[in-house]
């Protein structure tokens, strides 16, 4: 697990990002660390037979809580539903996979944060990028490779 995904119990870091703990967000914390990059419906999926009166309002809620205490990142790759992670405050980028819609986090690309400087800021004081490699995963490739055999 990378250094900035938290490695704390799902109690621990939703008290620690401000929050109060239920068993709601616990459940949507702990999807979050196992399945990086998942819509709001995957995590609802994932949490759903675990809790006693799921609800998609619910992970929703929990989902956006955490984006806005710092706890989750959301994530917008072009024209796909947002995507939530835990990884949060390294400035890395994604790889998203035109094919199957799969996404991997890559670091920086080069030197510190922001990683890219603009050819002009006009006036903004720039604190982070945001980049997304938009490709074909190995395993699409070796698909289409074996197709095209």
């Amino acid at each position: 697990m990378p250094a900035s995904e938290p490695a704390l119990e799902p109690a621990a870091a939703i008290r620690g990002a401000g929050l109060r703990v239920t068993d709601s967000r616990s459940a949507v914390f702990t999807a979050l660390r196992e399945h990086p990059h998942s819509s709001a419906d995957d995590v609802y999926a994932r949490v759903a037979p675990a809790l006693e009166h799921p609800s998609l309002q619910s992970v929703y809620n929990a989902l956006n809580d955490f984006a806005e205490a710092g706890l989750a990142r959301r994530i917008e790759p072009a024209g796909r539903p947002q995507l939530f992670e835990l990884r949060v405050g390294d400035n890395h980028h994604h790889l998203a996979c035109t094919e199957c819609g799969a996404v991997a986090d890559v670091d920086c690309v080069v030197g510190e944060a922001p990683c890219l400087a603009p050819s002009d800021t006009h006036g903004f004081r720039i604190t982070e990028a945001e980049v997304t490699f938009w490709g074909v995963c190995a395993d699409c490739a070796a698909a289409q490779d074996a197709a095209s055999s």
